[in-house]
């Protein structure tokens, strides 16, 4: 977990800085006690900052805006409430869209008044690179875990029998007649993980074969096969009666995952391949083709056969796709270990027990690491909390930039300044309120002497007839039914 560490302690770091840079105007490499000069205190009109638009027009009452001037609004509850929702949902993502793109970049203006803010920039790209080095490495990450991490490990076999000669003052059964017992067990050499595995989860099934002889045909087979329900434990104990030697044999036939397949012969010395997982086995063939020339020139989704392949796949040509299904037929199951051991019941032989080493494939510890490091959420409550407070400084830092080009434009022109902020916000308040028209013009009285005023009277009045004239007609038709 050093990785997820350090990159997380290097956001959270970078973090910082750029947000103590925003506020106390530190720039790295600075003195502790060095601050960035201040552009002088926060200035402005009182009230909303400048730009904002009020609810109506200056010298006019919310009563006096003629109703026939705005355009209908739909209300929100004609609105289906579904409708309402998806829109809210689509606000939400827009609004959080919004902020993490931008707006953490300073202005041009402020960086040419402040030139100290170009070390905030610096630390802002190297975030950025920062940021594209962890994501970088994460989707490498996620790509590795789709692929199968293991590790080839010793697993020493433990094969082992105590013998228990008859007793003639026995009281029960068992001991008046000599038994033995055969014992199966192993451990996992030089073992890292905290949590042990189980002796047979290795195995898919264990078959012990007793002398035929002794035990006759229905008793001399010994059995376990990996079910779902299989309960998996230490190891196995087999308990015969008996007082001789027994010669015995144990097929061990490994669980591998993924599966895989015992090759037929022919292709197996084709490839140099004896046992592989299905994928393997498909990608050395390719890796023959691809040796050999075999893709026909003319049509990629050909393989023009050698006398190898015709031998093994019986075709002149076959394609690409029917590979898989014809290697159904030339895989087999994997060759069990077969292990031959003698039962011994000879109280003086102490050489009782005999080891084996068998090559098993673990899952790669590091897996359980990469897959930790993709969904540890450590330090990102305390990088967002960051991030947010970056986003604010910046939002103030603008604003504060609004006021002080406010006041200076005020404090050049105040007359010319002040006509073209309240031509401005007229503008705005035709475009809040949704006003068709312009109330200014329309207040004069040259407004309605020009050409088009004598057509457009003559169609209101042409309009009001028209409608009268269908009130009459409607209302007659009702009276004669």
């Amino acid at each position: 977990m050093a990785s997820e560490e350090t990159s997380g302690g290097a956001r959270k770091a970078t973090k910082s800085k750029l947000f103590e840079f925003l506020v106390h105007g530190v720039r790295p490499g600075m003195p502790s006690g060095a601050r960035m000069p201040h552009q002088g205190a926060p200035m402005g009109p009182p009230g909303p900052p400048y730009g904002g638009s009020p609810a109506v027009r200056p010298g006019l009452t919310n009563p006096a805006m003629e109703a026939n001037r705005k355009r209908p609004v739909p209300s929100q509850q004609q609105l289906p409430q579904q409708q309402q929702q998806q829109q809210a949902v689509q606000n939400r993502n827009r609004n959080t869209k919004r902020r993490k793109m931008a707006d953490k970049i300073l202005p041009q203006r402020i960086r040419e008044l402040v030139p100290e803010s170009q070390a905030y920039m610096d630390l802002l790209a190297f975030e950025r690179k920062l940021d594209q080095t962890i994501m970088r490495k994460r989707v490498d990450i996620q790509e590795a875990l789709k692929r199968p991490m293991k590790q080839k490990r010793k697993l020493r076999l433990y094969i082992s029998n105590t013998f228990n000669p008859a007793k003639a003052d026995a009281e029960d059964s068992d001991g008046s007649i000599a038994s033995w017992e055969l014992r199966v067990e192993g451990k996992l050499l030089d073992d890292p993980g905290k949590v042990k595995r189980k002796f047979s989860s290795f195995f898919k099934s264990l078959v012990i074969e007793l002398d035929k002889d002794l035990y006759g045909p229905d008793n001399h087979l010994v059995e376990w096969h990996r079910t779902a329900t299989t309960q998996e434990t230490d190891g196995f104990q087999v308990k015969r009666p008996g007082d001789v030697n027994v010669r015995c044999t144990l097929l061990l036939m490994l669980d591998y995952q993924p599966p895989q397949f015992k090759l037929d012969p022919r292709l197996a010395r084709l490839l140099g391949i004896h046992t592989q997982t299905r994928s393997c086995i498909i990608q050395a063939l390719w890796q023959y083709v691809k040796t050999n020339k075999l893709q026909d020139s003319h049509d990629k989704e050909y393989i023009n056969c050698d006398k190898y392949f015709q031998q093994i796949f019986d075709c002149p040509r076959l394609k690409f796709s029917e590979i898989p299904q014809r290697l159904t037929n030339l895989l087999l199951p994997p060759d069990p270990i077969v292990i031959n051991h003698v039962i011994s019941v000879d109280p003086n032989d102490q050489k009782k027990t005999a080891c084996y080493d068998i090559d098993v494939e673990v899952e790669d510890p590091l897996k359980a690491q990469m897959s930790n490091f993709l969904l540890s959420t450590a330090n990102q409550q305390e990088i967002a909390s960051l991030d947010n407070k970056i986003h604010e400084t910046i939002e103030s830092i603008n604003q504060l930039k609004i006021q002080r080009d406010f006041m200076l434009s005020f404090s050049r022109d105040p007359k010319g300044y002040i006509q073209d902020w309240l031509k401005s916000q007229s503008r705005d308040l035709r475009l809040m309120t949704d006003v068709i028209g312009n109330p200014d013009e329309e207040r004069r009285a040259e407004f309605y002497y020009q050409p088009w005023s004598q057509e457009a009277v003559s169609r209101y009045f042409y309009c009001k007839i028209q409608q009268r004239r269908q009130e009459l007609e409607q209302a007659l038709a009702l009276r004669n039914t």
